[in-house]
């Protein structure tokens, strides 16, 4: 089975999970916890625990670039992570609702910083996929970087994947300047909203026919509604949803593009491939935060 990489984002997540409603200019009683995340770093810790050989480039800051290193390869992942000695870590404070659902608040710190120079050929020595977040685009470093990717990875004959990762990002950069930019991805793995968003369609449907006339093939989230795959122009396959309780969104579509492209790699069917990563995302969600949990201390911070 071939390797995986990922180029993507490394973030200190703060995950704050809250029974009530958060209450302006006072005091809400949560549960506070914090995780290593990014959905990069989600997506390779995923694909790693799935059996895949994982590599990841990303960039972290000088504060706790250490401790992620330290986390992803206790994940299985090989990381090849600069750590940035003037810029902290990007950190996302995730507030989560009793349904599971989450806000983010985001400062992107040194993975923003993340560029070409990061970017060395022999990352993908073993590789037969590589997977882009769409995070990394949104930086002008950053979509320089995925320039040289992408090149690199098709003058290789290495197929190429892409994950919207996140509509207020999205529409800032532009949706038809994303669809140019990842035009030469054979997959992209959007959620619904930014299904909709890409094709301008009413319905996830409509919208991953659509985006398959653009990409080989359209994988797109539904969260509790699973999972559609389109190719040609038409939906070929849908997955349902496979039952959990719910804790925590976060980082389930990053579980399920791992388990979808695990499968893809092993040699699944398209629609085995989906079912896996209905099959990840839903553990995903059973735990606070986007990793797999190997064991309490592991979390702990130096």
């Amino acid at each position: 089975m071939g390797g995986l990489l990922v180029v993507g984002d490394v973030v200190t997540d703060v995950v704050a999970r809250h029974g009530a409603p958060v209450a302006a200019g006072t005091d809400t009683e949560a549960d506070i916890v914090v995780r290593p995340g990014g959905s990069g770093a989600n997506t390779a810790a995923w694909a790693a625990h799935l059996g895949t050989d994982t590599r990841l480039l990303a960039r972290a800051g000088f504060d706790t670039g250490a401790w992620h290193v330290t986390e992803l390869t206790r994940a299985g992942v090989r990381p090849h992570v600069r750590v940035d000695d003037d810029h902290p870590t990007a950190v996302v404070i995730a507030m989560v609702d009793p349904s599971g659902e989450r806000t983010f608040l985001t400062n992107r710190g040194a993975g923003g910083r993340i560029g070409p120079d990061d970017w060395d050929d022999t990352l993908l020595d073993g590789v037969t996929r590589l997977h882009v977040s769409g995070y990394t685009l949104f930086a002008p470093p950053g979509l320089e970087l995925v320039r040289v990717a992408i090149a690199a990875a098709l003058s290789r004959g290495v197929s190429v994947s892409v994950d919207p990762a996140s509509t207020g990002f999205l529409r800032g950069f532009g949706v038809e300047r994303f669809l140019a930019e990842t035009s030469a991805a054979a997959v992209v793995v959007p959620n619904r909203d930014e299904a909709l968003l890409l094709t301008g369609e009413g319905d996830a449907e409509a919208a991953a026919a659509a985006l398959s006339d653009r990409y080989p093939l359209a994988a797109v989230k539904l969260g509790d509604g699973g999972a559609l795959l389109a190719h040609g122009g038409r939906v070929l396959h849908r997955a349902p949803a496979v039952t959990a309780v719910s804790v925590d969104s976060t980082g389930a579509g990053d579980a399920f593009a791992a388990g979808f492209l695990t499968g893809l790699i092993s040699g699944s069917s398209t629609a085995s491939a989906l079912e896996a990563g209905c099959s990840a995302g839903a553990e995903a969600v059973t735990r606070l935060g986007g990793r797999p949990i190997f064991s309490a201390r592991s979390y702990v911070l130096p």
